[in-house]
């Protein structure tokens, strides 16, 4: 086999492992925008499509798993190469996760909508929804364009996503302290406010791992971290 044909074909393994990453990106945001309007549509029909599409992504993830353990085992790839084949099969596995808390917020919704539960307001939830989708679409930007500075915007935003998860954690206290039938349904959304609050946070890893594959070096100092709703108590008035 010629060098020629060698270069030629690892070449290709590695667009195309690029290309599955790039489309698993993809998918993530649609889910997240159609588990989104299904909450606000409250459309049980549309979550329930939510829940299905998530084996695509466990299948497309499982594919490009293989992809890569063939590029090590095979092209034995070094210096960026290696970090970027590396760092696309750990980022893999954020998406996979944000897709998995995804599947979760549409049974969530797929469960309130059912029971006609009593959810309170949700505009918080949509806007961190809406931040998380940005976010998950510039990330993909980054890591095709290797803009280290887009990846490094990225992380910090985190920080708002979290300050939004507190307000509306907030929210969702009063409402229920001034109902006790509104918990159920208020419980349920802040269980998906955690899980779009944690999508954050996988995107941001992705973030981290994006500046090691381009610079070669991990990202100074430990990123923001604003979620406070784990030391929230709220007292009811007299």
């Amino acid at each position: 086999m010629s060098d020629d044909h060698i270069v030629s074909s690892f070449d290709e393994d590695m667009t195309r492992l690029e290309a599955m990453f790039l489309e698993m990106g993809d998918i993530v945001a649609e889910q997240l925008k159609a588990a989104t309007r299904a909450l606000r549509k409250e459309d049980r029909v549309l979550a329930k499509q939510v829940v299905k599409g998530d084996k695509q992504l466990n299948v497309l993830e499982a594919d490009l798993n293989d992809l890569a353990i063939k590029i090590l085992a095979l092209r034995q790839p070094f210096a960026t190469d290696l970090r970027k084949v590396v760092i696309t099969l750990k980022s893999a596995g954020h998406l996979e996760r944000i897709g998995d808390l995804t599947r979760n917020m549409a049974q969530r919704t797929n469960t309130i909508t059912k029971a006609e539960a009593d959810t309170g307001p949700i505009d918080t939830l949509i806007r961190m929804s809406e931040m998380v989708q940005d976010m998950i679409k510039s990330i993909m930007t980054a890591y095709k364009t290797r803009d280290t500075e887009l990846a490094i915007q990225i992380r910090a935003q985190d920080e708002t996503v979290d300050m939004s998860h507190n307000a509306l954690f907030r929210e969702m206290l009063t409402y229920m302290m001034e109902d006790l039938r509104n918990i159920s349904g208020c419980m349920h959304v802040m269980f998906m406010a955690k899980n779009i609050e944690r999508m954050g946070d996988n995107v941001a890893d992705i973030a981290k791992e994006l500046i090691y594959m381009n610079t070669g070096d991990w990202p100074e100092g430990k990123r923001v971290k604003s979620d406070r709703t784990s030391k929230m108590i709220m007292e009811p008035e007299d």
